[in-house]
């Protein structure tokens, strides 16, 4: 295993070094570039925007080149996408009229943290947008926001099951106290809120959210079902299941590109090594499984879709994985730390390339996406939060 897994790092390396001849330098500016693009289309002409608008998608065959954006608030999880790119963009490029922009569409937010919360995606609104704007600003206002936020996500915890609750509407049609594997990604709001100034409390649901899920939310072989149900008063495990993957017992890749996200973030907040050890469980399936049944590093939407090859990818998870991989391979070391760091290297370098960035054919920065299959939605598709994590990535891999 040993040797295969150096001969691996061997050839990528020299993959890797030749493209980073190339990139990310020159994909950051190609990301900027569409940023400026898109902004344009967005802009009314006099340089205002209609900031209630996010951008979420750019179908397959949709004419137009600009997003589809849809209404921010609590129902659209992806509402903080859109200004968490402005936010990176303006940390690379220093452009005040990028700030502008990322001001404004993260300014329209700001009540989904003092309303009551809707469900768990307020996590992925907050730190998407506001802490995104932290990190550029230091921000004492957006610090507050944040905290709020954070204190309405805690609401959903359940100490009896020991996770959040992910859809409260859809506790009888689930008949049980449900949690999503996307939920692992807003653990991050409650750690940072702790760290900020919030309540340590908030640090402790996220510990326990991550070992409840750890327990109970994985197959042996370390993939993970979409969703866990517990029963809500006396918190049992019931079953694991799926909503947005092929079937109950498959990988749905998207779902498990969030877990292995989501325990390297646990690991960066905790530095407890069971959650270290359990990300590299979660990659490494993960990364077998790919290498069955993909013809290149960006999965099948589903690895165990019976179409195989002949089914869409998604390149999302591919970008979520890159991310999660560039930080993980800083704490794994080593010739195993090595492989992650160019396997996610190799994976940016054909993000960027020709067959997967959508350069002139519409303003985001990807292609190739797959949302919803089972709902027949967003499939094959320019999705916005592709972009995020495929900018956040390069981001990354600038700093190696």
């Amino acid at each position: 295993m040993k040797k295969l897994m150096m001969t691996i790092v061997c050839l990528l390396s020299a993959l890797a070094l030749s493209a980073l001849e190339k990139w990310p330098a020159t994909s950051l500016q190609y990301c900027d570039a569409q940023v400026q693009r898109a902004l344009k289309v967005l802009s009314h002409g006099d340089g205002s925007y209609n900031f209630s608008k996010e951008p979420r998608n750019i179908l397959n065959g949709d004419r137009q080149k600009g997003w589809n954006c849809r209404e921010a608030k609590a129902e659209e999880w992806c509402s903080g996408f859109w200004p968490g790119i402005l936010w990176m963009d303006y940390g690379m490029t220093h452009d005040n009229a990028i700030r502008r922009a990322a001001e404004g569409y993260t300014e329209v937010l700001r009540p989904l943290a003092y309303q009551p919360v809707y469900d768990h995606d307020l996590g992925f609104i907050m730190i998407n947008s506001f802490m995104k704007g932290y990190e550029q600003t230091q921000s004492e206002d957006y610090r507050r926001v944040l905290l709020a936020a954070a204190d309405s996500l805690a609401n959903l915890y359940n100490p009896k099951v020991g996770t959040l609750l992910s859809w409260p509407r859809h506790v009888k049609d689930y008949g049980g106290h449900n949690t999503i594997m996307d939920n692992m990604m807003n653990l991050e709001l409650l750690f940072w809120a702790s760290a900020h100034g919030g309540n340590r409390y908030l640090r402790d649901i996220a510990i326990s959210h991550a070992i409840t899920t750890m327990r109970h939310h994985f197959r042996p072989d370390g993939s993970c079902y979409h969703v866990a149900v517990y029963d809500t008063l006396t918190g049992n495990f019931l079953r694991g299941q799926t909503h947005q993957g092929y079937a109950d017992n498959s990988m749905w890749s998207r779902g498990q590109s969030w877990a292995i996200y989501g325990y390297t973030m646990v690991y960066r907040w905790t530095r407890d090594k069971v959650f270290l050890q359990f990300a590299e469980k979660v990659t490494d399936i993960y990364l077998r499984r790919l290498r069955e049944t993909s013809d290149d590093l960006v999965p099948l939407w589903d690895m165990d879709d019976p179409r195989g090859k002949a089914a869409p990818k998604d390149a999302s998870a591919a970008a979520v994985v890159a991310d999660a991989l560039l930080e993980l391979q800083g704490y794994v070391g080593g010739d195993k730390g090595e492989y992650y760091k160019e396997f996610a290297l190799q994976s940016l370098a054909q993000l960027s390339s020709e067959k997967y960035q959508s350069r002139r054919r519409n303003v985001a920065f990807l292609m190739h996406s797959t949302g919803h299959h089972p709902a027949g939605s967003e499939i094959d598709a320019s999705i916005i939060y592709a972009d995020y994590y495929y900018l956040e990535a390069l981001l990354r891999a600038q700093n190696l």
